[in-house]
């Protein structure tokens, strides 16, 4: 079974994307199922897990009844407020709904380049974990520090890097980038998110700019730890779908098919699935 595991809708009216402005172009406007269904269906993707693009708990609402109406969506995952005082109490009200997989604070927007590290947020990693929810990190390289010292607090939490934590593709800077990952690598309860990449490149890249990503990934974390994800719409601002599925399935080919396929699906099935026991 292939999965995408990390692709967005939104509806603009909705007013909560503080992020998703005019000058993106082409991705300000309404992305829903019915965009969608045709790229999968092409791609032979079964599934997708919906992300969270908005840091409101009214949007992760929106996104659950979506995912209840829409077949391939195999769930979401969502976004509350980890500074809220009753944190641990919304993440386990949030839980009570089998569809949602995991939470995801917009960690690269916030202005407190630590804020990961604060203890103030330990009851809602430890909730996350009590529910068996996936912690979507959503970091640029200066985050990574902040997230080891999580790590290493909570050893019990399911964590995944989206969008390999976004190494600099435009400028080629990616030597902190690599001790970052292979650090956060250490941690076996640590995934990594195969998308996100080209967007962090230049217009003109090619398969030579993404390969030394790559290959440092899989030679970190293995491919079973790897999820391939698409990223849709934001991709489209650097590629088509089919363009990024390629560009992927090309970088990967040289893996035996299990392995590939296991990136492709099965890790993500495995671990987001597994855990809310919808297998």
């Amino acid at each position: 079974m292939r999965i995408d595991a990390h692709q967005h809708f939104w509806s603009l009216a909705r007013g909560d994307y503080g992020w998703l402005t005019p000058a993106l172009g082409a991705i300000h406007r309404d992305f829903g199922p019915d965009d969608l269904e045709p790229l999968l269906a092409r791609h032979g993707i079964c599934r997708t897990i919906l992300v969270q693009a908005a840091p409101t708990e009214a949007e992760t609402a929106y996104l659950l009844d979506l995912a209840a109406s829409t077949p391939f969506v195999a769930g979401v995952v969502g976004w509350t407020d980890f500074d809220a005082g009753n944190a641990a109490e919304r993440i386990a009200s949030l839980a009570g709904n089998s569809l949602l997989l995991g939470l995801r604070p917009m960690v690269h927007d916030i202005a407190d380049e630590g804020w990961l590290a604060r203890a103030s947020l330990g009851p809602a990693f430890r909730a996350m974990a009590e529910h068996g929810l996936i912690f979507d990190a959503l970091l640029k390289p200066r985050h990574i520090a902040p997230m080891l010292a999580v790590l290493e607090r909570h050893p019990e939490l399911s964590v995944v890097i989206d969008h390999g934590a976004k190494p600099d593709l435009a400028r080629g800077e990616i030597t902190a980038w690599r001790t970052g990952m292979t650090a956060l690598a250490a941690h076996p309860q640590v995934f990594c998110k195969l998308s996100g990449l080209v967007t962090e490149a230049r217009t003109d890249w090619t398969l030579a700019t993404l390969r030394p990503v790559v290959e440092h990934l899989l030679d970190a974390f293995g491919p079973a730890r790897l999820i391939w994800g698409s990223d849709w719409p934001v991709v489209t601002l650097r590629a088509s779908y089919a363009q990024w599925f390629g560009a992927a399935d090309a970088l990967l080919a040289a893996l035996p098919d299990a392995q590939r396929e296991a990136i492709l699906g099965g890790n993500a099935r495995r671990l987001y699935l597994s855990q809310r026991g919808r297998n």
